[in-house]
């Protein structure tokens, strides 16, 4: 199982959001570094100092590449959904079976994770 995090969950963190924190902590103790991609953090980081907390949390985070392939695999979701969130397709799209997705809006992330046949857990926060 792997923690990934949507837009919602690193505003969550740059915040000091408790809840998110310890569930940061918990995913390194079980050797599971959370995750997110590229497009997410677009997103949310603007480089200002204010956003120390968020540079400090984002050290121990994953960020993979929105490339080729995970925009392929987004569209594709999208293209089954008729929605068009592609930063949201793609969260879903680099997830796999009993993954967590923290997440803020889990609006289209449901719709989402049903098309990719996917089971994974929303954890609103």
């Amino acid at each position: 199982m792997t923690l990934i995090l949507d837009a919602g969950a690193l505003i969550a963190l740059e915040r000091g959001d408790r809840d998110m924190w310890i569930r940061i902590k918990a995913a390194h103790e079980d050797g599971a570094p959370p995750r997110t991609h590229a497009g997410v953090l677009g997103q949310v980081w603007r480089g200002h100092p204010t956003q120390a907390r968020l540079a400090k949390a984002l050290a121990g985070i994953a960020i993979a590449p929105l490339d080729e392939s995970l925009g392929r695999a987004a569209g594709k979701l999208l293209a089954q959904t008729r929605t068009s969130d592609v930063i949201d397709a793609a969260v879903i799209a680099m997830s796999s079976d009993g993954d967590e997705i923290a997440t803020s809006d889990p609006g289209d992330l449901v719709a989402l994770a049903a098309a990719s046949g996917r089971f994974v857990e929303l954890i609103r926060i």
